[in-house]
């Protein structure tokens, strides 16, 4: 599962003021909520012998009582789970399902006379076997519990059959920041009132919600196979597990009867379905036997012709996946859908993957930003997931961490080193940035307090990066010879971490124990100060190498790595293993030292603190040959005042990776005094020229921001207008657009027409740049596009969140009626399901509430100042402010519904 959490960390440091207020709102709720309650545990009886109980209790010993830690172990197995076949059709005016589950199971080791099965918030109407009812309990709306007709042993199937109701919407909803809900079936506009959402049916059952559409053994070390008979009418296309093994309709020929049969059994959470009125575009993977795998996009009808050029790489993802892991793709078929309104980024479900819809985007979009590493993420997962699953929830990193560096693994085959290293970094940082937040827990965390917890920072990024850490190590041929036997050894059942180091300990021959233990059942990360010194009698470098992380909860970590050692004949590589606090190595130099680099390799998860010289960093950036290295080398080694960091600046311009190239735009600011002419030429020719958006719209906002006045006002101005009209990338205009209102008053009016011409422009990017000049320099007539945008699901993803900021901002400016009448706009977006707006919302009703109240207060100012030379004038105000105060307790009422 690619979680929504993961999608939002790229933006963390942007969205960090936001949540520090989110934060605040919810505690300062949670006091407001929780006072009276207080102060009713505090109150006592006057009868209560107080006094006389604490005199008792102080006169004798208490004894201490001891617990045991906390722990979540996997759950016992009572009965397996061999096959379930399911017959469903679907209610949408009541969003209900009717199923009947014919359920297949055996005792696990023990004889028993009984079955106890998860089934969520459902009406069960009939339990059966052989066509003879059986005594069942269902009270809790949680388990079903069946008297079977005798007692089975290990050895014996039998099948029961269930006839039921299940009824997602009376389910009392939890979920997480992962994964926002656990109603496991959704009904999306299934009467179709939203006339701009296509209504349609999903399913999410990670972590165990699938227990709410049909009853099951609901738990991760559980594996069945399956079949799903969907009835819908013949207008809906349909999606399940497996493979598809016909259709059947009814008399009249309305209604269609799809049948999918999964022959290879997987875990509950992995069950799926998906119903619309979706396009299929049809593609596949051809194994090296020539057995052809279907590879089908799922879509709406208006992406149909996007739908390759969205996924349209998944054959050669399994492709190289496949043969990277020596492992054939193992399912039968490999479909994704799109849907609306999804609870998480995107889901496993083996051969039935659902994504969110922020995927959607045209070719030209796509020309900025693409979702490899979403589609990679959920392939990968059929190996590591969906054919060998987690045994418990603790154990989600088996899962989660190899999905998370199928990523790196991707960028590094399809894009190179550079780009899978810039990413990797990203989620280094997302992990230490969660960590600051929310604290640092094992890998395997065994004593989470709710499961939903293990979705995080923690098992994806930290996970990817210890997986590329124990790679580096053992060699690329030892780690994939590594995780094939893995994955052969424990096709289709349930592991834990120590299954996998036994892997990687009969390949390489080396007991991992040490590498396991600090990684996997530990927390936190090392953190290195480093030191060094030149002998002056003897041509050698002594390095010493602390590790400074608090040991009393943290490893003292075994770090293998290279050390660097560069000099007058060049580079000289040593292996090290720290081991200790604190360690001192000797280097022979020849020579000047030119540079030293700690972790040649650049693969430590953790923070190394070395303060070098300047000239070591410009000798880094043209001579050590990682991005790692150059993104240094940039960064600190332009701080040299002289020519040399003004040269190493223009250099890193032409530098191959487009993210150096973009790191140089950001310090060409640093030689406009003294080279003014120079740097005006070379980031307008990166603005027009450079083959990557990304560098062509940072060159862009450099040239607004630093040469639209004076004598370049004019070229500049030029360079801006033809990126608008004329560059093919939605970000470069964006940024073109933006830039285009720093310049005089006609520029602005100039920005604001071109912003009126292309309001219809399918892009996010695009729509939330104009709706902030909007924000800026419209007026009161421009909210409808606001609303537009918002409502009818033009703007999605990241962008979303400042398409409503700036609606708020420019809503707050307008008159109370105006205001009122803009109100019911945040109740719909509460209940669109989009969950960028819903993370918002309650932000945004506050800064209208904070506004409101504000201008309530400047009102009574003055009325109190006019009250006192003229009455009449001071009445009108108070007329005024009695509108302010009806906007305000409007604005309380909706506040009180968003925040529930």
């Amino acid at each position: 599962m690619k979680y929504f959490w993961a999608l939002l960390q790229s933006n963390f440091i942007r969205m960090k003021n936001f949540w520090n207020l989110i934060t605040v709102v919810a505690i300062t709720f949670t006091i407001a909520s929780c006072g009276t309650n207080a102060n009713k545990v505090s109150k006592k009886s006057s009868n209560e012998p107080v006094a006389e109980e604490v005199r008792v209790a102080s006169e004798r010993e208490v004894e201490e009582i001891k617990h045991r830690p906390h722990y979540n172990p996997s759950a016992t197995i009572l009965t397996d789970l061999i096959h379930t076949t399911l017959h469903v059709s679907f209610d949408w005016e009541k969003s209900q399902l009717n199923g009947v589950a014919e359920i297949t199971a055996s005792p696990y080791f023990y004889p028993t006379d009984s079955i106890i099965l998860d089934a969520k918030t459902m009406d069960i109407h009939a339990v059966t076997m052989n066509d003879q009812p059986l005594n069942y309990i269902y009270n809790d709306n949680l388990f079903l519990r069946i008297a079977l007709d005798r007692t089975y042993s290990k050895d014996e199937e039998y099948t029961i059959v269930i006839k039921y109701t299940a009824k997602p919407e009376e389910k009392e909803e939890g979920g997480s920041a992962a994964i926002r809900s656990d109603k496991g079936l959704y009904f999306i506009n299934p009467r179709g009132e939203d006339p701009n959402k296509m209504p349609q049916i999903w399913t999410q059952g990670e972590t165990e919600a699938s227990s709410v559409w049909f009853p099951t053994i609901d738990r991760p070390n559980q594996k069945m196979t399956q079949e799903i008979f969907m009835t819908v009418d013949d207008k809906y296309a349909t999606l399940s597990n497996g493979k598809f093994m016909g259709s059947t309709f009814s008399e009249d020929g309305t209604m269609r009867t799809d049948h999918w049969k999964q022959e290879l059994p997987h875990v509950p959470y992995l069950a799926a379905m998906a119903v619309g009125e979706f396009k299929i575009v049809k593609d596949k993977y051809i194994k090296p036997d020539g057995t052809e795998i279907p590879v089908h996009y799922y879509v709406e009808p208006e992406w149909e012709e996007y739908a390759k050029d969205i996924f349209g790489v998944t054959p050669e993802m399994i492709r190289y996946f496949s043969d990277l892991l020596g492992v054939e793709f193992p399912w039968e078929k490999y479909h994704q859908v799109v849907v609306r309104d999804y609870v998480s980024g995107a889901m496993e479900n083996t051969g039935a993957v659902i994504f969110g819809d922020f995927v959607y985007k045209t070719r030209r979009e796509l020309l900025d930003a693409n979702d490899h590493s979403i589609i990679a993420h959920e392939l990968f997962h059929h190996w590591f997931g969906d054919l060998v699953t987690c045994e418990s929830w603790a154990n989600l990193p088996l899962n989660e961490s190899f999905a998370n560096y199928s990523q790196y693994l991707w960028d590094e085959h399809y894009r190179g080193r550079d780009e899978a290293d810039y990413y990797a970094e990203k989620e280094a940082k997302g992990y230490f940035q969660s960590t600051g937040q929310s604290g640092h827990h094992d890998m395997i965390w065994y004593d989470y307090e709710q499961k939903e917890d293990m979705f995080d920072a923690h098992s994806y990024n930290k996970g990817g990066r210890i997986l590329h850490m124990l790679r580096t190590y053992l060699g690329d041929e030892a780690f994939f010879e590594a995780t094939k036997l893995y994955l052969t050894t424990h096709a289709f059942k349930p592991v834990e971490i120590h299954h996998l180091r036994l892997a990687f300990e009969e390949v390489s021959g080396e007991d991992l124990n040490w590498f396991f233990n600090q990684w996997f059942f530990a927390s936190r990360h090392p953190e290195l100060s480093v030191e060094y010194e030149i002998d002056s009698l003897n041509p050698v470098v002594r390095l010493t190498i602390s590790q400074k992380q608090d040991l009393e909860k943290a490893p003292l970590y075994k770090l293998p790595m290279k050390i660097a050692i560069f000099d007058e004949k060049g580079k000289a590589s040593y292996p090290i293993t720290i081991d200790k606090s604190k360690e001192t190595w000797e280097f022979p130099v020849n020579g000047e030292l030119k540079n030293i680099i700690v972790d040649e390799d650049r693969v430590l998860l953790g923070s190394i603190n070395f303060k070098k010289p300047t000239e070591f960093y410009v000798h880094q950036f043209y001579n050590a040959p990682l991005f790692k290295d150059r993104e240094e080398g940039i960064l600190f080694g332009s701080r040299d005042k002289t020519e040399v960091g003004a040269t190493l600046i223009l250099d890193a311009l032409e530098d191959d990776f487009w993210y150096i190239r973009q790191l140089a735009i950001g310090k060409l600011g640093k030689l406009k005094r003294k080279q003014s002419e120079n740097v005006f030429h070379a980031a307008s020719k990166l603005a027009t020229t450079d083959k990557n958006s990304r560098v062509r719209a940072a060159a862009i906002n450099f040239l607004a921001n630093e040469y639209f006045s004076g004598p370049t006002e004019n070229e500049t101005r030029g360079i801006l207008e033809n990126a608008i009209v004329g560059d093919s990338s939605y970000m470069v205009i964006s940024r073109a657009l933006g830039g285009l209102t720093k310049g005089t008053k006609k520029d602005i009016e100039t920005a604001l027409k071109m912003a009126e011409q292309m309001e219809s422009e399918r892009s996010s990017v695009l729509r939330a740049q104009i709706a902030q000049i909007y924000a800026s320099f419209g007026n009161k007539d421009k909210l409808d596009y606001f609303t537009e945008s918002l409502l009818q699901g033009h703007v999605t993803g990241y962008e979303s969140i400042g398409v409503l900021g700036n609606f708020t901002a420019l809503l707050k400016q307008q008159d109370v009626e105006t205001q009122m009448s803009y109100l019911p706009i945040f109740e719909e977006l509460n209940g669109a399901g989009s969950p960028y707006i819903n993370a918002v919302l309650p932000m945004n009703v506050i800064i209208l509430k904070r506004e409101a109240e504000s201008n309530f207060d400047k009102l009574e100012d003055r009325i109190t100042e006019l009250e006192k030379d003229n009455l009449e004038k001071a009445n009108i105000l108070r007329f005024e402010q009695e509108q302010q105060k009806e906007l305000i307790q409007k604005i309380d009422a909706l506040l009180e519904k968003v925040m529930r």
